[in-house]
C-alpha cells in the first residue's frame, strides 16, 4: 500500500488515482449509514437543498440538485411518504407544485449530517486532528480551483503569495 511518507514512483499512487478511491470509500460509508435510516444521498441532497435554498418547484429542485426530473420525483415522493417535506399548489390552475421541507425534515437532515460526520470520522481515523484540518483545507482549494477552471481549461497562474503556501 502507498505510504505517503516514503513517496512512490508508481503513477497509481498519485492524487489523480487516490482521490477517487478515497471518494468511493467515503460514499460507501455514508451510503451505509443513510441506508440504516431508509435514506440515500439523493434524499440528503433534496433535504439539504430545500433547507438551504427554500421551497422549490419540482423541476427547479431537480435542476438544482443535478438530477433528471424523472429521478427526482421518486425521491420527493419518498420524503412525502416519510412526512419530511410538504407539497403545496400555486397558481390558479393548481398545476404547479412547490416542495418545502418541514420541521421533521430539518430534524432528519440534522441526523443525516451527524451520519456524514461519523462516516468522515471513520474514514479519516488514521489522521491526526491537524492532518484532518490540513486535508480539508487542501481539498477546498483543489475544488475551488477546479470549479474556476472547469474540466478543459488550465488554472490561472498562482500569485507569488499562493506559490509560497
Amino acid at each position: 500500500m502507498y505510504d505517503g511518507r516514503k513517496g512512490s514512483s508508481s503513477p497509481l499512487h498519485q492524487a489523480i488515482h487516490l482521490l477517487p478511491l478515497a471518494g468511493q470509500a467515503a460514499e460507501l460509508r455514508l451510503a451505509e449509514r443513510l441506508a440504516e435510516r431508509g435514506m440515500s444521498r439523493r434524499h440528503l441532497s433534496v433535504l439539504a437543498t430545500l433547507t438551504e435554498h427554500g421551497p422549490h418547484g419540482k423541476a427547479d429542485l431537480a435542476a438544482r440538485i443535478g438530477l433528471p426530473l424523472a429521478e427526482t420525483l421518486p425521491v420527493v415522493q419518498d420524503l412525502l411518504t416519510a412526512r419530511l417535506v410538504e407539497v403545496f399548489h400555486v397558481h390558479l390552475d393548481r398545476r404547479h407544485e412547490v416542495v418545502m421541507v418541514n420541521s421533521a425534515g430539518r430534524e432528519a437532515l440534522e441526523r443525516m449530517h451527524a451520519d456524514a460526520a461519523a462516516a468522515q470520522d471513520d474514514l479519516l481515523r488514521p489522521l491526526t486532528k491537524g492532518e484532518r484540518i490540513q486535508l480539508n483545507a487542501l481539498l477546498r482549494r483543489v475544488c475551488a480551483a477546479a470549479n474556476r477552471t472547469g474540466p478543459n481549461r488550465t488554472a490561472p497562474p498562482e500569485s507569488p503569495a499562493e506559490a509560497q503556501d
